[in-house]
């Protein structure tokens, strides 16, 4: 243990493939070096003839009728070295040449035989010579030398298999027979740190509707009496970040029964065929601990539409594992007290007969938190921090519409760090109003090389967005003004929006003349038209067309909608002819002129005051209500404090190309014509 520190110290781990390195290198370096030079000669019969003649051999040793060694006498040893080269290495003990019989021993001992006579017939004085003939004997030692081989290659194969069935996913036991096994994560029962409904913060009505599941679990006898069935599977669906994985949880806490979750990515695989296995593996492990719920997480990665898969080409395993996922909820077999959850953000895209009831007998829409469920969840993740004793949790709730929950968790820990880097002793209200600011707008750039005619430009553009906007009645209260550049952008309007589910006609006129009244103010004040309001005419663009060809707010298009809520339309074709594409094109124009035109009045008509804003956005970078209204008087919308939500908005200015960016909300809206609202809306919901 180090000292003072609870935490023991890492050592590396032993790696087993050393071991066979180290066995390799022992292996060649005997080879190459271990030994003695001195070798036996390989003679042939012409060899075995002469030294035998010569009577130079004192024994013969034939072991398995294969190999005879012969032995030479000592005194024959030296001659032989001296006198020819091919003798050189030949050992002083042991046998010196050695020939290879092929099995024929019956010939051999005849050529011994002969050569023998010829040696008598030069030197009767010579010795016989002695053939012994053996057959070896192999101990353990040599059955192991030549298994040797077999048994590196065998260890070989199974490191290079668990290599394999780690790096591939190989299955719940991680071996390569187990890849087919599903595996999902056990959650037990019995777990103390289980989450309930207490620890999910806001979800009210996602609460209540789930809250049946829970209920049927805990008395399924209340339900069975009356003839009711649960439903076998509920869909949460939502933006990212809104708290759906955390509300399955919460269910699985709150029923007191096993819960299993998966990954939908978690069934695609390789291997073909692997999918659909692990399906039937999941559900025969809920059967087995049932009553359960089963959580399959991003459930579109195996539930997308068949025959829609992304590309020209379809997924064939994909799509064998979304058919045994249906055959699975609702086929032959009953699955009795398995109940499915899914969550996914892409319900559009779903397979029509994933969503059937049956299968998922309810879809639970898991949306974005309003204020008061903002505020409850900025109790939940400011538990940790350390915080101002005067911070205001319904002001942070009015300041983060949009906000999902992971956005807020993200602001807290982001206040957190600029408290931290300011070496403050708590966190204060400033320090989340420019955590605020950091994620929407991104980080200050203060050192950004700007000339004095581009900061004056600025300046006018922002002042002109906030003037209009001031004087018309149906435009959001404007909250503050800023040059200060961040991430790309070089200033920024924010606005409070009212959160309203409904807009009529007078709404969207008065939101377009505030959005083209950046590039208006440029161009009467300062006689310019710049590429700063790129993204205002883009977003310009797009609400008067939805004004036009999805809301019927057109009297000569008339109330029809050319909106596609499933998105099953073709690309490439429309569904109106050509002359009701150049009426719309028409209308469109037509409003967005008016939008200017009305926009134009009002600069016009507020030449100065838009200077003197200018003037003091220049001095003091940012200028909020106050400083507005000391200059603009009253204005023409509801009073800050009768707004039923303050919702901020910013619209800013592209630093990289000199365009009009407005930060996006913090989520997206889900549903057909709310999203298309909020993207006609623009604003940064921060």
């Amino acid at each position: 243990m180090a000292k003072g520190n609870n935490q023991p110290i890492l050592r590396p781990r032993f790696n087993f493939m050393w071991f066979w390195v180290l066995v390799a290198v022992v292996i060649i370096g005997y080879s190459m070096f271990g030994g003695s030079d001195a070798r036996p000669v390989e003679g042939d019969w012409n060899m075995v003839d002469e030294l035998v003649e010569k009577g130079l051999v004192e024994r013969i040793e034939v072991k398995d009728r294969e190999q005879a060694s012969l032995y030479l006498r000592a005194e024959a040893v030296d001659s032989l070295m001296a006198a020819d080269k091919r003798f050189e290495t030949m050992p002083l003990s042991g046998a010196q040449v050695v020939y290879n019989t092929g099995g024929d021993v019956q010939y051999f001992a005849e050529r011994v035989a002969k050569a023998e006579a010829v040696a008598k017939e030069q030197n009767p004085e010579v010795r016989e010579v002695v053939v012994k003939y053996s057959r070896s004997d192999k101990g353990w030692g040599s059955y192991i030398v030549d298994l040797l081989p077999w048994i590196f290659i065998i260890a070989v194969w199974i490191f290079i298999m668990r290599s394999m069935a780690r790096n591939a996913g190989g299955g719940a036991g991680g071996g390569i027979m187990n890849v087919g096994k599903a595996r999902a994560q056990m959650s037990d029962k019995n777990n103390k740190e289980r989450v309930t409904f207490k620890d999910v913060a806001g979800l009210e009505e996602a609460k209540i509707e789930i809250m049946e599941i829970v209920d049927f679990l805990r008395k399924a006898d209340k339900y069975k009496a009356l003839g009711a069935k649960i439903p076998k599977g509920a869909l949460l669906a939502g933006p990212p970040g809104t708290g759906k994985t955390l509300l399955a949880k919460a269910v699985a806490g709150e029923a007191n029964v096993p819960f299993l979750s998966i990954s939908g990515s978690d069934f695609v695989e390789m291997f073909v065929g692997v999918g659909a296995s692990r399906v039937r593996d999941l559900f025969e492990q809920a059967k087995k601990v049932a009553p359960c719920i089963v959580f399959i997480d991003e459930i579109d990665a195996i539930g997308r539409a068949r025959g829609k898969n992304s590309g020209f080409s379809g997924n064939d395993e994909r799509e064998n594992t979304l058919n045994q996922l249906l055959t699975e909820m609702d086929g032959f077999q009953t699955n009795a007290g398995v109940i499915v959850l899914a969550a996914t953000n892409r319900v559009d895209i779903l397979d029509k007969a994933l969503m059937r009831a049956g299968r998922f007998d309810r879809q639970i829409e898991v949306g974005l938190p309003d204020v008061k469920e903002r505020k409850a969840i900025f109790d939940v993740h400011l538990r940790k921090l350390k915080l101002d004793a005067k911070l205001d949790r319904e002001f942070l709730a009015k300041q983060t519409p949009g906000f999902a929950g992971a956005d807020i968790a993200n602001v807290c820990n982001e206040a957190a760090l600029i408290a931290a880097r300011n070496n403050k002793d708590c966190v204060m209200q400033e320090d989340f109003l420019a955590a605020i600011d950091r994620i929407v707008g991104g980080l200050e750039r203060r050192n950004m090389p700007m000339t004095a005619a581009e900061r004056r430009s600025t300046a006018i553009h922002e002042a002109g967005h906030a003037t209009v906007m001031w004087r018309l009645e149906h435009c959001d209260p404007v909250l503050k003004i800023t040059i200060i550049p961040r991430g790309r952008s070089l200033g920024a309007t924010w606005y409070l929006p009212e959160e309203r589910v409904n807009h009529n006609v007078e709404h969207f006129k008065h939101k377009l003349a505030g959005l083209v009244a950046g590039r208006v103010a440029e161009q009467v004040l300062m006689g310019v038209t710049s590429t700063g309001a790129l993204n205002d005419l883009e977003r310009t663009s797009k609400t008067a067309y939805a004004m036009v060809a999805f809301y019927g707010m057109s009297p000569k298009v008339g109330n029809v909608s050319f909106y596609d809520a499933a998105g099953q339309r073709d690309m490439f074709t429309k569904p109106f002819s050509e002359r009701t594409a150049e009426l719309i094109d028409e209308e469109v124009r037509r409003i967005v002129d008016e939008a200017v035109a009305e926009a134009q009045g009002i600069i016009e008509r507020e030449r100065e005051n838009i200077e003197r804003l200018a003037d003091l956005l220049l001095a003091k970078e940012t200028i909020f209500t106050e400083d507005i209204e000391s200059i603009l008087g009253k204005s023409a919308q509801t009073p800050k404090e009768e707004v039923s939500a303050s919702n901020a908005e910013v619209v800013e200015e592209s630093a990289e190309d000199t365009t009009e960016v407005v930060a996006e909300g913090a989520t997206e809206a889900t549903e057909g014509a709310d999203a298309l609202t909020e993207t006609s809306e623009g604003g940064a919901a921060n």
